[in-house]
């Protein structure tokens, strides 16, 4: 780990949840704020006094109207971003959940099987942690940013 992370102080805190169940995942395409356009998991920022935990649940069920189930923490994202952002976010993995997607001004919910989640219209770090990640392996990433071109990368599985 060099300076910099050994150094960094985020300027926002978020939380990723995904949602497995029979066999797929719960995706989303974001269709606003940071990655607006993009698919990933349900997700956002925390909110005053809020765990990540809570978040990631609460986001879920804003973005698709769907309760994640049995969460476990599998990882921690820290990006910087050249335009100064500095965003830790908190991934969860959820085994099932109450109710059914639905879209919502926010995101369009797709199930999909691993094999085929779409990494070329994902945040480019997506391809270096979330295969890892959905075989049960936690991790800790850190990737530098100038927009939405990653300019490093580095995952550490634990």
């Amino acid at each position: 780990m060099d300076d910099f992370w050994q150094n960094w102080q985020p300027t926002m805190r978020a939380s990723l949840c995904f949602v497995r169940q029979k066999g797929e995942v719960l995706m989303i395409r974001k269709m606003r704020g940071l990655g607006a356009g993009k698919i990933n998991g349900p997700g956002g920022r925390l909110e005053e006094g809020e765990t990540a935990l809570e978040a990631a649940i609460r986001e879920t069920e804003e973005e698709v109207g769907v309760t994640p189930l049995n969460l476990s923490h599998r990882g921690e994202l820290h990006f910087q971003f050249v335009d100064g952002l500095a965003l830790h976010c908190a991934v969860f993995l959820a085994e099932g959940c109450l109710g059914d997607p639905i879209e919502t001004e926010e995101a369009i919910p797709y199930w999909m099987k691993p094999a085929d989640i779409p990494y070329h219209d994902m945040w480019a770090d997506d391809s270096y942690w979330l295969p890892g990640m959905l075989e049960g392996k936690s991790f800790k990433g850190y990737f530098h940013f100038d927009d939405d071109r990653m300019l490093s990368s580095n995952v550490i599985w634990d």
